[in-house]
């Protein structure tokens, strides 16, 4: 009988480690030129759609348009990420912070320039 009840115990105790269902979300994609001036029209009723080189019309590479479209905002996305990044590099440059370590194989340390644009100008062509 005790055997029987802690086997049940701990079947009731593996359940709290067993994944939890999978839940889908319904993601709306917002892929066409109509879409997307309904969707700039609800987050930004200012200035709504705002599109002066026209590109939610375009088709690159003899893609659809929803594909270019697509397309765009991965690009968008990526280009945010690497602009953050390079926002975070030039503020960690222009307080000094600097690798421990030397900076090429022949044991040159780091420039000791706290403006970013003076310290890419003392990094050697070959660190570049």
């Amino acid at each position: 009988m005790k055997f029987a009840a802690s086997i049940l115990a701990l079947a009731a105790s593996a359940t709290a480690f067993a994944p939890a269902p999978a839940a889908r979300s319904a993601t709306q994609l917002h892929e066409s030129k109509a879409d997307l001036e309904a969707l700039a029209k609800e987050l930004n009723p200012v200035v709504g759609f705002y599109d002066p080189l026209n590109l939610a019309e375009a088709e690159f590479w003899d893609s659809s348009n929803e594909a270019t479209i697509g397309f765009l905002r991965h690009a968008e996305i990526k280009h945010g990420r690497v602009a953050m990044f390079a926002f975070v590099g030039y503020i960690v440059h222009a307080n000094g912070i600097k690798f421990p370590w030397a900076m090429q194989l022949d044991g040159s340390p780091f420039p000791s320039e706290t403006n970013p644009p003076a310290l890419w100008d003392a990094v050697s062509d070959d660190a570049k």
